[in-house]
Formats: C-alpha cells, structure tokens, sequence
C-alpha cells in the first residue's frame, strides 16, 4: 500500500516536473512576444493607426479556434479562445500604454498624496442630505469631532454643495449590509466631479416613533425613508391595516410625525429623533437583524489621500465585446487585488448600456496599482477614478 502511495507522489512530481518545463518555455515565447507587440506599438505609432484592430483579433481566434478543432476536442476550443483572448488583451494594454503615455491620474495620484495632510481633519463644513437627527448627520458626527452640518433636500443637492464649494465635504449612504445599494447615489455619480476622501460604517438601530400616549393597535399610518422600511420589513409584515408613506428621509419622517400629532401615525427613525422632535418610543428595536450598518461616503471635490488608504473606488463602461468586463477583472486578479464590490446601475438612454462601479482593496502607494489605473484610464472610453481612502 505504502509502495503504491509512493508511486503516485513519484508520478505527480514527474508531471508537475514537466508543468515547469513547459511554463519556462511558456514565459520565454510569452517575453518574445511582448517585445515583438511593442515592436507592432511603434509600427502602429509612427503610421497612425489604432491599437484594436479587430479584424486581427478575431483572425488569430478564428485560428486557434481552428487548430484545436482539428483535435477534436471542443472543451478545449473554449479554454484556448479564453487564453489567447486574455493574451490579446495583454499585448493591447501594452500597445496604448506605449501610443499613449502615462495617463493623467498619475500626477494626480502623486500630486494628492504629497499635497494631503496626515491627519484627517476634526472641523469642517459637511452637507448632509435631510434634517436635525438624520442618519447622515450621526455619520458626520463620527468622522468629524466638530462638523458644522449643513442639511439639504436631496442628495443631488449635496453632490452640487461639494463641487461648487459651498461645503468642505459631504456625507453620502452608499449601501446597506441587509437593503443593499442605494441606487439614487450611484446614479448621480456619473453628474457631478468629486472624490471620495473617507467612508464610515455606521451601525443603523431603528426605533418605532410615536406621540404621546400612542398604543400599536392606534396606528394607521407609518412614515419614513424607503432603505429604513426596507431594513424593516420583518416588523411591518406582521402589522394590519397600516398604510406606509415615504419619505425623503427618517428625520422628515419624525418630524411629521410630531406636526400631525396623531395618535394613528407613527415614524420608523432614530432613537436620537424621538428626544430631538420630543416623540415616544413605542419600540427601540424593529430591524430585521442587529447586524444592521450602513456605509457612508465622505466626499471633497479635490482628490485627498490619506495615510492609512486601503480602499479604491473606481466607475466604468466597457465595450460591447465578448469577455470585456472579465478582462478588467482579471487585471485586478493578476495583481492579487480583491475586489469587495462590484455594482451595475444602467446607462440612461442607452440601449442596455451599463455603468459599473468597483471598490477594490488597495494603495496608490503602489507603484503596481498606480500603473494599471493609468491603464484603465486610457484603455477605456469612459473610465473615472473616485478615490484611495481610508474606513472607519
């Protein structure tokens, strides 16, 4: 039995021996072609022409394709279309960085990181969309000792207070872990120029408020934000004959609560709203689970990169090409970059066009990283970077 397991070893030492031998052989041709693609680069350069050539592409694919059909084997017609695919990719990338040049975020990356004090700042002036007591002003609170808030209606209002100056920063909810993204903030990234300079997790506990003397069986009507419903849906669910109204957010939902003072309405908010618009506390605890938390993002409308930066944020859209959003994926891969989110939120207007936004785990510290940013920004159409920060 032993003399047999031995056997197996041996015989996987052998193949794996033979695994090296033919990736050392792999790696020498794969050098050899790169230079030759930097050769075809300065061809392409010196005689205008553009770096995808697709009729080329689809040339070799259709001769891989091709080659390995005439072994009869379609499994692997699948896998070497996968591989010269991503090779082509490869040498392309190389091709644009050497027609193109650095990219611009480059300088800015550096500029920032020299320019960008090391602490965080304690006093600021921070938009904030809501009222007194909304989530967003706690979340302020948290990443500021001595915020001056300024609330606005919307968030749209708060991505136009930031790029025109009239606030230092401001406070957005990105996501939550049991509701999800909120879409409307991602849709509005694409309209405005900022960058995101800090996030904070906050953990979200929501409280059924009430005016006084309010019994459950009294109420007809539930005010609050949609995500804050949403996070409590367990609770709803089980309440009869009650009709739910939206808001723009939890705190409006206190607050017209307390002007209505009804006995039949009651507001999904914050604990810290019942004593800020003087309500009850029917319940303090009605979310669907106590691992509630909701991100933050604090935007500045000047690049910032603080020490200690270990998330990037970045949004895209890729050709309509097979494999396209794969390929800038396994950029991230190759680097051994994780990537923590990935969110598509449709183009308007477009026929099915898509926008995707990616947070990844990482530092422009990184020379490495630095350099496949400056290659995205000028491989692709649409490509922006939204920051390197720091989470709290």
């Amino acid at each position: 039995m032993k003399n047999r397991e031995e056997e197996r070893l041996k015989d996987l030492k052998d193949l794996r021996l033979e695994i090296d031998k033919i990736d050392d052989e792999l790696i020498e041709l794969f050098v050899k072609r790169m230079d030759i693609s930097l050769e075809v680069a300065n061809y392409k350069k010196a005689n205008n022409l553009p770096v995808l050539n697709p009729e080329r592409e689809r040339e070799i694919l259709n001769k891989v394709s091709s080659m390995v059909s005439q072994k009869q084997d379609a499994e692997m017609d699948n896998y070497a279309r996968v591989f010269f695919s991503t090779l082509l990719n490869v040498s392309r990338s190389r091709q644009d960085l050497a027609l193109r040049g650095e990219s611009p975020i480059i300088k800015r990356a550096h500029d920032a990181i020299q320019s960008t004090p090391t602490l965080f700042p304690e006093k600021a002036t921070v938009a904030c969309q809501g009222l007194e007591g909304a989530y967003s002003g706690l979340a302020s609170e948290k990443l500021f000792k001595l915020p001056t808030i300024m609330y606005f209606n919307t968030f749209e209002n708060v991505f136009a207070a930031v790029e025109k100056g009239l606030c230092q920063y401001g406070i957005l909810p990105i996501e939550n872990s049991s509701a999800g993204s909120v879409g409307e903030v991602y849709d509005l990234m694409k309209n405005y120029n900022f960058s995101i300079a800090k996030s904070v997790k906050l953990h979200i506990k929501h409280a059924l408020l009430v005016n006084p003397e309010t019994k459950l069986s009294d109420i007809k009507e539930i005010y609050s934000h949609e995500q804050a419903l949403n996070q409590c849906g367990n609770f709803l669910k089980d309440l009869k004959n009650v009709n739910i109204k939206v808001c723009e957010n939890t705190a409006e939902a206190a607050k017209k609560v307390k002007e209505l003072g009804s006995s039949n309405v009651a507001a999904i908010s914050s604990k810290s709203c019942a004593a800020l618009y003087g309500l009850d506390i029917l319940n303090d605890d009605i979310q669907n689970s106590d691992n509630n938390y909701t991100r933050f993002i604090c935007i500045s409308k000047n690049l910032e990169i603080y020490p200690g930066a270990n998330k990037i944020s970045i949004m895209l859209s890729v050709p309509h090409r097979p494999l396209a959003l794969y390929h800038i994926i396994s950029k991230f891969a190759a680097l051994g970059l994780n990537m923590s989110k990935l969110e598509s939120r449709p183009i308007s207007g477009s026929d099915f066009d898509f926008m995707f936004y990616f947070d990844i785990d990482g530092s422009l510290q990184s020379e490495l990283v630095l350099s496949l940013m400056s290659q995205l920004e000028k491989e692709l159409d649409f490509f922006v970077f939204l920051g390197n920060y720091p989470e709290d």
